[in-house]
């Protein structure tokens, strides 16, 4: 199989971009971005070819290892996207029976993936794959400036399908992108079209595929595209970690989106509850940022309901990512908040480890 074959290329966000006023479909000047082979070698390299012509691909994910210079990012600061300042603060009189229905939602059997899926269900589809579908998928995402509740919705599609459903590796990426272009519908306020998700893809696939493709998808989802995820609880959670509303830590959001956002891309944090990932995105921010301070709060506790020692095993997990112990080459989420309108989020480093006084349980 050939890398020509099979190339891969915030409940709502707070706010959202403005549709363009020409046209409902991605700009013809954005650069389509294909994933290589994914029976090749995991070494990824950069995606900037400036010496390819207008009518053809400008990036391209490469399958070997390529010097990268850091892109200067001329755009302001503000990462809107990432800001949970517009969503309703927790403090107000029905969001606690909002939050217990989130909850009692994100455990239903038919919204949750099942773990250890790709031994027991996959049998031409390997974690790794996953890995680098969805790192593809994320960058896609950036560059066409698709809001990340789209992103979180795809990956849950992504999971629930292939909780059941057995998928070649030739079809992965068209899964993929399917399952982008339902979240799309739900989500974004003017949402690609498909033959933007065939462009993306180097035309790959055929309008028919992926059509076909959606159909089975929602027909799988019994036509049910909402559920919470990590990003609904992450928003809430953020709000109470933030003095229940009272101040903005830009920096504490902008380093759970990342770490929430890194979490997505790896297999384990599939047997994880949304909410668990979102409460522990919240505390080793808040444990990066400041080590010396007990990362959790009585006010955490009390409202998410998790005591720190609940979270201990996922946010061991994330801390692993956030470190790179395992030496991944994968770089769409880290490079995103490299960049200066994410404060260079991706650049701060905890310390090596977590004290174990911080998961003991917190008296009032």
């Amino acid at each position: 199989m050939s890398a020509h074959e099979n190339p891969v290329q915030d409940t709502r966000s707070s706010k959202r971009r403005a549709p363009a006023a020409h046209s409902q479909q991605f700009p013809t000047a954005k650069k389509r971005v294909v994933l290589g082979d994914l029976t090749n070698s995991l070494n990824l390299g950069s995606f900037r070819d400036s010496d390819l012509g207008p009518n053809k691909p400008k990036c391209t994910l490469k399958w070997k290892e390529e010097e990268e210079e850091e892109e200067e990012d001329q755009e302001p600061r503000a990462a809107e996207i990432a800001v949970s300042s517009m969503v309703q603060p927790p403090n107000c009189s029905y969001s606690n029976s909002i939050y217990k229905h989130l909850r009692a939602q994100e455990m239903e059997v038919n919204r949750r993936p099942l773990p250890g899926y790709m031994e027991s269900v996959q049998n031409d589809v390997a974690p790794y794959m996953r890995e680098i579908l969805l790192d593809w998928l994320a960058e896609v995402a950036e560059e066409y400036k698709i809001v990340p509740d789209t992103l979180y919705l795809t990956v849950s599609y992504l999971d629930r399908f292939l909780s059941y459903r057995a998928v070649s590796r030739k079809k992965i990426q068209l899964l993929g992108v399917s399952c982008m272009l339902i979240a799309s519908k739900y989500e974004e306020i003017s949402p690609p079209h498909i033959e933007d998700f065939c462009y993306v893809t180097d035309n790959t696939y055929t309008m028919e595929e992926v059509v076909d493709m959606e159909r089975d998808v929602l027909e799988f989802l019994n036509f049910e595209m909402g559920t919470p995820t990590t990003k609904t609880f992450l928003r809430i959670f953020t709000r109470v970690a933030e003095e229940n509303g009272k101040s903005l830590n830009l920096q504490l959001e902008l380093l759970g989106c990342y770490l929430a956002e890194l979490s997505l891309l790896d297999y384990r944090c599939v047997s994880f509850l949304p909410s668990v990932l979102a409460a522990s995105a919240v505390f080793l921010s808040r444990f990066t940022i400041d080590p010396e301070m007990h990362p959790w709060s009585l006010a955490l506790q009390c409202y998410s309901g998790y005591r720190p020692s609940d979270l201990k095993e996922c946010v061991l997990a994330i801390h692993d990512l956030q470190l790179n112990r395992k030496g991944s080459s994968l770089h769409a989420v880290r490079e995103k908040y490299r960049k200066s309108k994410y404060m260079c989020i991706s650049k701060l480093t905890p310390p090596s480890e977590i004290p174990a006084c911080y998961f003991e349980a917190i008296n009032g």
